[in-house]
Parts: C-alpha cells; structure tokens; sequence
C-alpha cells in the first residue's frame, strides 16, 4: 500500500463527503459568532447546497447517503429560520444518526446489509466482515446522537459560556464540539475501521483466478503459461 494512502484511507469521493459534512458547519460557526443564529443557519444551507453542486460536479451525481444527509441538513435549517430556534438545526443530527443506526439494525435483522449492498461490488469482504462493519457502523451513530443530546441540552443559546477564556453561546460550543470532537473522532474510526477490515479481504476474481492457476501449475510440475506469469507479476507489482 502506498504510504500517503497508508496515512490517508479516503479516496477524492469520501474526502468530498467529509468537508460536505464539516465545512457548512464551519461556515455556519463563523457567521454565526459575527452576526447572529439565523445568519449562521442561511450560511449553513447555502453552503451546503454549493456542496451538493461541487458532488454533481466531481461525479457526474451526488452519492446517495450525503445527499440524504445534506437534504436533511436543509429541511431543518429553514426550520431554525422560521421558527428563530436553533434547536432545530441541533436536533437534526441526533434525529438522523438515531434514524440511520435503527435502519442498519434493521437491515442486519433482515439479513439485508446495507453497506454490503451499497459497496459490495467495490470492496470485497466476506460477509462476517460486513456484518462487523454494519454493526460498528450502527453502534458509532448511537453513541454520536447520545453525545449530540448531552452536549445540546447542557449548553443554552440563551447564555454565553466562559470556555478557555472565550465568551461563547450554547449554539457555538455545540458546533466547536462537532469540528473539534465529532469530525476529528469520526476520521479516526473510519480510519481504524478501514484498517481492521483488512483481514476480511476476499481475493478479486482475477487474483484468485492467477493463483489457483499457479498452484495448479506447480503441482503438475508443468511449465506456466507466459500470459499467466505475466498476470501474476502485475497483480504482485503495485506499481504496475
């Protein structure tokens, strides 16, 4: 494995997906901090409309579950505008991580794995490798839409917070605790998680096709076909 990817897991597509999710929210803490709550919140959905158009842009069409999550993101922002209350654009995340982890439990009750059959024809896992990640998947979100409730409903928007010498409002310590905390938290798992993941590899076709070619070669002690070698040397030739 490449070392930069060794260090960095994600591809163009997940890094998109990821300053999709982040980058509204540190729009929408800095309008915020300079102007007030509905300010913020018109940033965070302009911005996260431009992030459905860069996605269109990239890819030809946005993946589905940002899509899901960024047309959820805007249902509950024009709530906070309408209503003058935060707590809308706060809940949102509890609501949907609470949502998504239910519908993975869901799928696995059902032997109906939803990231196996959303990703199953691009990453090869034996299906007990599916089953873990769906199921670690599932228990992160639980735990994301715990931590969402207990940071939303210790700090107010109606009070200002002394944090490290800095005067800050309920709505801005829970969007800090999303950038500083959750973001930072949810690269690393996905990270640990890609890596453990490793050791439920299955063989792609081709390989597997190569090697029972030369195991079968070797135990007949006849020469390899030219073509086979060939193959075998650039399936073991990462540069190739």
């Amino acid at each position: 494995m490449p070392r930069k990817r060794r260090f960095f897991p994600f591809n163009a597509e997940q890094t998109i997906n990821i300053l999709s999710e982040f980058g509204p929210l540190a729009t929408m803490f800095i309008v915020n901090a300079i102007y007030d709550i509905n300010t913020g919140t018109w940033a965070l959905i302009l911005t996260t409309i431009l992030a459905i158009a860069v996605m269109f842009y990239m890819f030809g069409r946005p993946p589905v579950f940002p899509l899901i999550a960024s047309t959820v993101t805007i249902v509950f922002g024009a709530l906070t505008i309408i209503t003058g209350d935060p707590m809308w654009v706060q809940i949102k995340v509890t609501i949907f991580n609470a949502m998504f982890a239910l519908f993975l439990f869901a799928g696995l009750w059902l032997d109906r794995n939803f990231f196996e059959y959303v990703f199953g024809k691009t990453f090869h896992y034996t299906k007990q490798g599916w089953n873990t990640f769906t199921r670690s998947f599932a228990w992160f979100f639980v735990l994301t839409a715990i931590l969402n409730e207990v940071v939303r409903l210790t700090f107010h928007d109606t009070q200002i917070y002394n944090v490290l010498g800095h005067q800050m409002s309920g709505v801005n310590i829970w969007i800090v605790f999303k950038i500083a905390i959750i973001m930072p938290m949810s690269g690393l798992y996905a990270w640990l998680l890609t890596r453990w993941m490793q050791r439920h590899h299955l063989p792609i076709p081709d390989e597997e096709g190569a090697t029972a070619t030369l195991a079968a070669a070797a135990a007949t002690a006849q020469p390899m076909p030219e073509h086979i070698k060939t193959s075998v040397a650039q399936s073991a030739d990462p540069n190739a």
